[in-house]
């Protein structure tokens, strides 16, 4: 227990007299036994002493930790698991034409999933969260405005894909199972219900119920982690089988989702218009989903937690701090797009030289947007080599969960570089394009290990305006100890403090707001071009060559779904860290 905690745990031990009867309430600590502990606490009639709190903050410490590591944590961290594998094998065995699992039931199991946890959000919002000294807590970390908005967005996008999905869906009804249209009719409630919950809830303490919240919570969790895993192998497969070189791996699944058209044929013209339209909104489901699980992670992180009641320091976004990194960013994206756009179209040619000079072109556009991030992330870190702010100490489950799903979702881009760098450099640079591929492949590495670095340090940084109060507050609390220098400066205090100093940034400030906006718009693009369908990674014939084609696209479409996450959640860290500058 930090000493900051003592003040609030003092007005909480100090409501309890030696002989006032046990309340009937629960607290967080779920046992009776450790009620009991704190319970029989003394209560002197004169004010308590500092060490006299220091052994109550012990006792209390003591007892959470108990809690903490009790059987709810452990039962949660077994439903998940045992949730998560289940419907790991139940997605992946219905994508493959040679396992007999049909897709209905993964869209049962899923809808089971669904319902189950929209129940017990319902319980949470209408009993749990209403509960006398139920939430006693909120952390000011977890769901911040603007991921909750992130939520909303992609929420409102994944609800536009399940109509599209109903409305192609509804052709098949004469032909198929009703399930087909009972699942994105679910899914769009659950996505109302959830996007609700985790705007309301998303920084809520829970001291009540605790076991019971945390295996609601790891529910949640794992549902969306299913439907995540769904939507990436539908995604995956509905890109890889453009590129199916006569391999048929994709053909189990569209026929599980549509139906064999040789079969059932859609009651509608329209149908074929809606497919296409829905696969463009996937990105964003798959998004929805990341975005959803790790809140969810953070909240179970949050229950019976005890945290600093104090007001938490609201960070402003004002454009004009900053110039040169956005219209850099504007440009690119700019060019980025139109490229994109250019590549979407030519490459499914026939015409294999405008099929080359549309590879060329976008292997030097990502060149050189990964140069340009590669040397302005250096001078962040340059930056942060000068500045003398301090570490955060204190514990943060938000910040450990962006550290980690930022080192572990870069991996799926490494990955996929390293393959390309060894497949490459075996076969030998005879052409232009290997050698674009091979330099596009170390660039990525390099840009990322940086920006890895780069973020992690500046998350881990005091934010400049704790810094400047710090230092003010400390100035002050000098300059009290003479009275005649603090009359002199009270009388200029508008004078030299006014009050828009704390938000003027320095030039080492404005540097760093300069790279995080490029870095977010350069991020946004990468995100964009491989989450809407390039796949330049089976289009060069390197290394479906090298490794041949079943493998390589398994390494492909495993670790794209980790490199496209890793660039949205780039992002978000990014905004994070422009916030706080």
């Amino acid at each position: 227990m930090r000493i900051r905690d003592v003040p609030n745990l003092q007005q909480m031990l100090l409501r309890k007299a030696p002989n006032d009867s046990a309340e009937t309430h629960r607290s967080n600590i779920d046992t009776a036994a450790q009620l009991e502990n704190i319970q029989v606490l003394p209560s002197p009639p004169h004010p308590v002493g500092v060490e006299a709190v220091g052994e109550r903050v012990h006792h209390v410490n003591a007892a959470i930790q108990r809690a903490h590591h009790g059987g709810g944590w452990l039962l949660s961290g077994i439903i998940c698991i045992n949730i998560i594998t289940l419907g790991c094998a139940l997605v992946s065995g219905s994508a493959f034409n040679s396992v007999l699992i049909p897709a209905l039931h993964q869209q049962i199991f899923i809808i089971i999933l669904l319902i189950l946890t929209m129940l017990w959000m319902l319980f949470y919002t209408v009993v749990t969260s209403r509960q006398d000294q139920g939430v006693l807590f909120k952390d000011s970390h977890a769901g911040p405005v603007w991921l909750r908005a992130g939520l909303v967005l992609f929420g409102l996008l994944s609800l536009l894909m399940d109509i599209f999905e109903i409305a192609s869906y509804v052709g098949y009804l004469h032909c198929d199972s009703a399930a087909q249209v009972a699942f994105p009719v679910v899914q769009a409630v659950f996505l109302f219900v959830q996007t609700y919950f985790l705007w309301i809830h998303a920084k809520d303490c829970v001291q009540l119920d605790t076991n019971f919240t945390r295996c609601g919570l790891t529910l949640m969790l794992s549902t969306n982690l299913v439907v995540w895993m769904a939507a990436v192998i539908e995604e995956s497969n509905h890109q890889t089988e453009i590129f199916n070189l006569n391999v048929n791996i994709s053909y189990g699944m569209y026929r599980a989702r549509y139906g064999d058209k040789s079969k059932c044929k859609c009651s509608h013209s329209a149908c074929d218009t809606f497919k296409k339209a829905f696969y463009y909104l996937y990105p964003f489901n798959i998004e929805y989903s990341l975005f959803a699980s790790t809140m969810a992670y953070i909240m179970w992180k949050n229950v019976g937690r005890l945290v600093e009641d104090h007001g938490h320091h609201r960070a402003k976004l004002r454009p004009k701090d900053v110039c040169l990194g956005p219209s850099v960013g504007i440009l690119m994206v700019v060019a980025g797009l139109v490229t994109f756009i250019a590549y979407k179209v030519d490459i499914i040619k026939d015409d294999e030289k405008r099929r080359s000079e549309t590879l060329l072109i976008h292997y030097i556009l990502n060149i050189v947007i990964l140069s340009l991030m590669s040397i302005s992330t250096l001078i962040g870190c340059v930056i942060y080599r000068l500045d003398h702010r301090e570490h955060v100490s204190q514990k943060n489950p938000t910040r450990s969960l962006d550290v980690w799903l930022l080192v572990g979702a870069s991996m799926g881009q490494f990955i996929i570089s390293y393959f390309s760098i060894v497949a490459v450099v075996a076969t030998g640079i005879r052409v232009s394009l290997n050698g674009l591929n091979l330099t596009c492949a170390l660039l990525t590495v390099l840009q990322l290990g940086i920006q890895n670095y780069f973020i992690i340090e500046g998350l881990h940084r005091e934010p400049f305006h704790m810094m400047q109060e710090a230092a003010l507050h400390t100035n002050a609390h000098a300059f009290q100890e003479h009275t005649e220098i603090s009359i002199i400066i009270e009388s200029s205090k508008s004078s030299y403090f006014p009050d828009s100093s704390l938000d003027k940034p320095n030039w080492k400030r404005r540097v760093v707001k300069e790279v995080c906006s490029f870095l977010l718009l350069a991020n946004i693009l990468l995100w964009i071009m491989p989450a809407f369908g390039a796949r330049p990674h089976f289009e060069h014939p390197v290394e479906i060559k090298f490794y041949k084609f079943t493998m390589w696209a398994a390494i492909v479409n495993v670790g794209l779904p980790f490199a496209i996450f890793y660039r949205m959640h780039s992002v978000a860290s990014l905004i994070e860290l422009y916030l706080h500058s």
